[in-house]
């Protein structure tokens, strides 16, 4: 299977799942206000340490895999998010669709790639010590 397919898949997955959760506590504990950072949170973290371990595994052209796995993500989260919440929360209807394959697949394309630029980007750098590290031991 190709990189940027799991990580489409698995991101745009985390992202659906995460939206319908907050979506869910939001209807039924409005005062629990701290979910959502919380969960964006868990979201960033999610790319970051993803992004890290694909730079200290020195993955072939990996900006270029979480480039399309961001662009993949997007709307197939925000299909997920408005069924999920169709389905378990509030009977979200077709209108919110449009929102979601337009502006929150944008955001949430921006919310996968970069956080995850930022992981290859220490990843990288954590790569490098460790190599001068053990170099410098030998």
């Amino acid at each position: 299977m190709r990189p940027w397919f799991v990580r489409a898949l698995w991101m745009g997955l985390l992202h659906g799942a995460v939206q319908t959760g907050v979506s869910a506590v939001a209807v039924r504990s409005p005062e629990a206000s701290s979910v959502r950072p919380i969960a964006l949170a868990l979201l960033i973290a999610a790319a970051v340490i993803w992004g890290a371990v694909d730079a200290a595994r020195e993955l072939e052209d990996r900006g270029m895999q979480w480039f399309v796995a961001a662009l993949i993500a997007g709307p197939f989260a925000g299909a997920l998010g408005v069924i999920g919440a169709s389905l378990l929360v509030d009977q979200t209807g077709q209108e919110a669709l449009w929102v979601a394959l337009t502006g929150g697949a944008a955001f949430t394309a921006l919310l996968v790639l970069v956080p995850a630029g930022l992981g290859m980007l220490l990843g990288g750098v954590l790569a490098r010590k460790d190599a001068a590290r053990g170099s410098a031991r030998d």
